[in-house]
């Protein structure tokens, strides 16, 4: 085996990253151009700034924003699942952007993030007193209904 000096390594090194760029074919591939997005965050300070590939999907890059959010230690906490968070952009309507979308295909580069609302479920507890309630509203009413009409005959 051969020694090689540091230089020759470095030549090298060039020459094979130059043939990995080109195809089979010896064309040059396309990269994937990248693009910085501003995402602001309801209720942060300021807005968050990274670079995303075209073809990144949504919910990649809301898990992206959310570990930057995290990694700088800003306020509120949001905590680091993805699925609870929709993305809007910025520039466009109320719409928020499907999840398994490209980030590119939106057209913008603005973006508003925030937490999906969800509904409380109706539980047992919660159902049988709302049904005591209107029972007892609709009692109230059939006695005072009584007692006017039994008043009046």
């Amino acid at each position: 085996m051969m020694k090689r000096n540091i230089s020759e390594k470095m030549f090298l090194q060039r020459e094979k990253k130059k043939k990995n760029k080109d195809d089979d074919d010896g064309h040059a591939r396309i990269k994937n151009s990248r693009f910085l997005v501003t995402v602001n965050v309801l209720g942060s300070a300021g807005p968050l700034r990274f670079l995303a590939n075209e073809d990144d999907l949504v919910g990649r890059v809301i898990g992206a924003a959310l570990k930057i959010y995290a990694r700088e230690r800003r306020l509120p906490v949001l905590g680091s699942d993805s699925n609870c968070f929709l993305l809007y952009s910025a520039n466009a309507g109320a719409d928020a952007l499907n999840a398994w979308d490209a980030i590119g295909s939106s057209g913008g580069r603005n973006f508003i993030i925030c937490k999906k609302v969800v509904q409380p479920n109706m539980t047992e507890a919660r159902s049988e007193m709302m049904s005591r309630k209107g029972k007892g509203i609709h009692g109230r009413w059939k006695a005072w209904l009584n007692k006017s009409l039994s008043l009046k005959i």
